[in-house]
């Protein structure tokens, strides 16, 4: 479940969660990050509240905070983690408080929570250990929410994009196929990302029947404010400067060539169980 970066790029053929590489490389920049990335759904943060049972919530992999902020809004007391310490720097700023660890290793100290919740950072994360881990700091009847985005740009861009980074990234992890396949959609890729993640759930015990949500919105971007988000994407993150700047002139161009801007149609995707009490 990687962001997609503006095509169909396909995550690394290894498990994400090993690809720790990749999985630490988006402090790089952690002010962009922060600036570009989208937030979440409010009926998504309204829906994890109103469904636990109380207002603590551990954010795993939280990066710059964009969510914890959104949670801290709602009501909610959040705790960070995250294994980036630039991203957890970025976040402490804005308030948050991050402790920096891997969720494999964070170590609770004995505390707890109602909610453990995963902004577009599950699949960093090992999903039969991690969904172990949520359950043991999980008070009863607290939930596990995990959620990302899922989105597709135009074909045109999504053309361009696809066309340059296999030129400039021949080598890279992430694969594309050619300009003119017929690769999957982000949201066939998200879909059995969750249904993994849901799995996780069920094979890590502790949890009743995990279950499914779905939330469908738009944004708007101009030509700037696509190029402002793609180098946050985990395909991009890690390629030298002259190789993105490529990518980008490449992508400007396509945005240019349908009117300079777009409106994209966002899907954002939970999977998400409650504590079992029994």
């Amino acid at each position: 479940m990687p962001t997609r970066a503006g095509g169909p790029v396909d995550p690394p053929s290894s498990p994400p969660h090993r690809q720790r590489q990749v999985a630490e490389s988006f402090g790089v920049d952690a002010e962009r990050y922060d600036r570009a990335r989208p937030r979440y759904p409010e009926a998504l943060i309204e829906r994890i509240l109103t469904r636990s049972p109380g207002p603590d919530v551990l954010d795993v992999g939280c990066g710059t905070g964009i969510e914890a902020r959104q949670f801290r809004a709602a009501g909610a007391t959040v705790l960070g983690v995250d294994p980036d310490g630039r991203m957890a720097e970025f976040a402490r700023r804005t308030g948050v408080a991050v402790e920096v660890a891997t969720f494999e290793d964070w170590e609770p100290a004995g505390r707890s929570f109602d909610a453990v919740v995963a902004g577009q950072a599950w699949h960093w994360v090992d999903p039969v250990a991690g969904a172990a881990k949520a359950a043991r700091v999980l008070r009863p009847d607290g939930r596990l929410a995990v959620f990302g985005h899922a989105f597709d740009a135009p074909p045109t861009v999504t053309a361009a994009f696809v066309e340059a980074f296999a030129r400039v990234a021949p080598d890279s992890p992430f694969t594309v196929p050619s300009a003119g396949g017929a690769g999957r959609s982000a949201l066939e890729v998200y879909q059995a990302g969750f249904l993994a993640a849901a799995d996780g759930m069920r094979r890590a015990g502790g949890f009743d029947e995990p279950e499914q949500w779905r939330f469908d919105w738009e944004q708007s971007y101009t030509r700037d404010q696509w190029l402002d988000h793609l180098p946050t994407t985990g395909a991009l993150t890690r390629l030298p400067a002259g190789a993105l700047a490529r990518v980008l002139d490449a992508v400007g161009a396509a945005v240019d060539r349908i009117g300079g801007g777009f409106t994209m149609p966002y899907t954002t995707l939970a999977a998400t169980a409650v504590r079992s009490s029994r």
